[in-house]
């Protein structure tokens, strides 16, 4: 079976004073859309770096949303083999 698929990975940012947030959405050719969300706070004493902030909330928010995506997979296997199946991270 021979089959390109597209799926659409968003990624929002929000940046406040002290931390950011990061949430990303994939959706998949089915329509299925998983969430992921992430944060970093920034210690007052800390140097005022957004980019740094950016790339914490958002590799956190990844990490979140990869963890859904494998969840949802021993999920669909659990249903086609009718016992409970864990896949390791």
């Amino acid at each position: 079976m021979n089959e390109n698929k597209n799926w659409t990975l968003t990624v929002d940012i929000a940046e406040q004073e002290r931390h950011t947030e990061a949430e990303a959405r994939l959706t998949t050719a089915a329509g299925t859309t998983l969430t992921g969300r992430g944060i970093a706070r920034r210690n007052p004493r800390d140097a005022d770096v957004p980019s740094i902030g950016d790339e914490l909330a958002v590799s956190r928010a990844l990490s979140e949303l990869s963890h859904g995506l494998l969840d949802a997979a021993a999920q669909e296997i659990s249903q086609i083999e009718h016992r409970r199946v864990r896949l390791s991270r």
